[in-house]
């Protein structure tokens, strides 16, 4: 039996909200439906593009239209208003991160979704991304040996659009979700700064220090307030170290010559020296496109989606626990409650 089309639709039309509308657009078996925002005229431009319907109302949206799944593109502080109603309504819903404005919304929308039977999933996008994908392959095949160090700099320009959460929701909920997908070990120990230069409100810098469970540390560098954008992420360990460019979608191996050889588990760390560097073949692809393909077959054949809502709420938990520690302005040397244990 040739599976049904899907019927999508986008509720928030802004920069990112576009996108989602024109990968939709653009998926083999969905059809893009209804676009839905509060601005008129940025929606009706953008519905006359893909011709489908307009709507300013999200609620007439979803009692108007029979619809599969939606992309919930709004302000943070929206997420769980609009995300309640798209699961109120049986749709299967894909909220762009975080998937709430607090981790208690978090888990209500979680169990929402799971009263409803639909899937809720979160959009950490660089989950997608071909170079982390590889890098995950690379570590599940002990191609560094024993891991040391992880290092993540997400940096740019200030984005005037935000003006709702600071750099540490915005953008280290990324680096947080990739550091548990790469690493899959408790943060137990953090120091946090903060600082606000630019932000009328929010911190727009943070750097942070970060002790895992199994002995590796993790260093975050993220800003709003260097002239040039930087997505850049290394993992260093017994073998080498793998840099991982989420921008041009490169994944760089340099080795360490002096365990050139030798093979994991039998490796041991005899020293460090300067070897080859080795750019892996990796084919480019669009990680939103790559996101939501994933989401449409997730729908479609019933699947769990490769980012739940449960890893949602984990990066957000963890995210604000380094602003609460960040605004103290004081080390921490504390145990970080699992946000999967604040949800029991």
């Amino acid at each position: 039996m040739t599976p049904h089309t899907l019927r999508a639709a986008v509720i928030g039309v802004g920069s990112m909200g576009r996108n989602h509308a024109r990968v939709y657009a653009s998926l083999p078996g969905v059809e893009l439906v209804a676009l839905c925002d509060t601005n008129y005229a940025v929606v009706s431009n953008l519905a006359n593009i893909y011709r489908c319907r307009i709507y300013t109302d999200y609620h007439e949206m979803l009692a108007n239209e029979k619809l599969d799944l939606v992309s919930v593109v709004v302000p943070t502080k929206y997420h769980f208003a609009v995300g309640g109603t798209v699961i109120a309504h049986g749709v299967h819903v894909l909220i762009e991160k975080p998937i709430a404005a607090t981790v208690e919304q978090g888990w209500m929308l979680i169990e929402a979704a799971r009263r409803q039977g639909v899937l809720l999933t979160v959009g950490h996008i660089e989950r997608f991304n071909p170079a982390i994908i590889a890098l995950k392959e690379q570590l599940q095949n002990h191609e560094l040996g024993n891991l040391f160090q992880i290092m993540s700099r997400r940096v740019g320009p200030f984005p005037a659009r935000i003006m709702d959460v600071g750099v540490v929701i915005d953008l280290a909920t990324h680096e947080i979700d990739i550091l548990n997908y790469l690493i899959g070990s408790p943060i137990v120990r953090m120091y946090v700064e903060l600082h606000r230069h630019l932000h009328q409100s929010h911190e727009d810098m943070l750097s942070a220090l970060l002790r895992f469970e199994n002995g590796m540390i993790g260093v975050l560098d993220i800003n709003w307030l260097t002239p040039t954008k930087i997505r850049e992420l290394s993992v260093v360990g017994e073998r080498g170290m793998f840099v991982a460019n989420y921008l041009t979608q490169d994944l760089t191996f340099y080795e360490n010559d002096a365990c050139q050889g030798r093979a994991w588990p039998e490796l041991a760390l005899i020293g460090v020296s300067e070897g080859r560097s080795i750019r892996l073949k990796i084919p480019r692809r669009e990680p939103l496109y790559e996101e939501l393909r994933s989401f449409c077959e997730a729908v479609r054949y019933g699947t769990e989606p490769l980012v739940n809502g449960e890893e949602g709420v984990n990066a957000l938990a963890i995210a604000n626990q380094m602003v609460e520690i960040g605004l103290r302005n004081q080390p921490a040397a504390r145990l970080i409650e699992r946000a999967l244990a604040l949800g029991g």
